[in-house]
């Protein structure tokens, strides 16, 4: 069962009193097999061409925008990477590859922390004894 880049897998599409997880695929995907939360196991079956509206679902530790990336913990992998849209509150692991990917993969996009030196203090023109 593999998924391909855009394809959105919506939990509440056969599961509609779930936490409603929604996640993109970003890149790979070969091997995909399941993503398991709230007990559930999602497949391919579970693909959807747009989420339904958002309403009443729960958030959890797994925040909106952020990467699970499979390459980051199993170098060998098809590269599956994921992101988060919305929900995720009872997220387990998602079964790639024979690998299990576990929220340990998950990877955060803060553009540019770690790539300056410390803040140097602000310059200001009003210095002095007056």
């Amino acid at each position: 069962m593999a998924l391909k880049k855009g394809d959105i897998i919506d939990e509440r599409k056969r599961y509609p009193d779930s936490c409603g997880l929604v996640v993109k695929v970003m890149s790979g995907g070969e091997g995909f097999e399941t993503l398991r939360c709230c007990g559930h196991d999602l497949t391919e079956e579970d693909v959807v061409s747009s989420p339904e509206t958002s309403k009443g679902r729960k958030k959890g530790s797994l925040m909106i925008g952020m990467t699970i990336d499979e390459k980051k913990l199993f170098p060998d992998s098809c590269g599956l990477r994921i992101m988060v849209m919305d929900g995720g509150a009872g997220f387990q692991e998602i079964i790639c590859c024979n690998h299990s990917v576990q929220e340990s993969a998950m990877q955060s996009l803060e553009f540019g922390s770690g790539m300056r030196g410390p803040a140097a203090a602000p310059h200001t023109p009003q210095t002095g004894n007056a």
